[in-house]
């Protein structure tokens, strides 16, 4: 589903995020990402997704290179994709339901349509019953299942996600989890960068592991191996 060839990435201030990464990534897949702070987590998922440009090197993505994708066709792309962010970034004048149905809204998907799949998912993270909430009534567990419930409303394949507990508590943090594993277990491809080490190891799928823009570490299922 996913392949990185060769891929580099220097930023103007002369820092390499990227340093020659090869990678392949199946659908359905379930991989955690992890390393130091600045060791290129970031860059690796946002190259996915082309919040960042590669330097050089090629990205496929369902057979899309990335690398040679015009701008104009990024919007499209990104229909596919899913992203969820550590802090949430949900619209504050929107209620839960107008921001999970705010994905559908802009592919132009019929009226019947949005209010059947944005309940579907509002169920499956468990806030069918806070629909009409706005984002300041909840907590940020809440507000996170909210943003994993408009990253996944128009069916993508893969589903990335940049430290998704990091600004949680421990046990909204595996609520949270659970939510990703039914997300994995219906067919959808996970990538999570993370720094939670006891997810990684107590909740087990492939490890990559990132250092100074270089994957140090590629395993099946692996640990998180950090001691920070």
């Amino acid at each position: 589903m996913i392949e990185m060839i060769n891929v580099y990435k220097k930023y103007p201030n002369g820092i390499v995020a990227a340093n020659g990464i090869n990678v392949e990534i199946e659908q359905g897949e379930f991989l955690y990402v992890v390393g130091p702070s600045g060791a290129g987590k970031s860059t690796f998922i946002k190259m996915m997704y082309r919040e960042e440009r590669p330097t050089s090197g090629e990205i496929i993505i369902n057979g899309t290179n990335l690398a040679k994708l015009k701008a104009s066709r990024v919007p499209y792309l990104r229909r596919q994709i899913g992203v969820v962010f550590q802090d949430f970034k949900l619209l504050p004048k929107l209620n839960v339901y107008e921001n999970v149905a705010y994905a559908l809204e802009v592919i132009e998907e019929a009226p019947s349509v949005i209010r059947t799949r944005v309940m579907e998912v509002l169920e499956l993270v468990g806030l069918k019953h806070k629909a009409r909430m706005f984002p300041t009534e909840l907590s940020g567990g809440e507000q996170q299942r909210v943003s994993i419930a408009r990253s996944i409303v128009n069916t993508p394949k893969l589903v990335i996600a940049d430290e998704p507990t990091g600004n949680l508590d421990p046990e909204t943090s595996w609520e949270i989890m659970n939510i990703f594993e039914e997300i994995n277990a219906r067919g959808t491809t996970i990538i999570m960068a993370t720094h939670n080490r006891e997810i990684v190891n107590t909740i087990k799928h492939r490890v990559i592991a990132i250092e100074g823009g270089l994957i140090t570490r590629d395993d099946a299922r692996g640990d998180y191996g950090y001691e920070g």
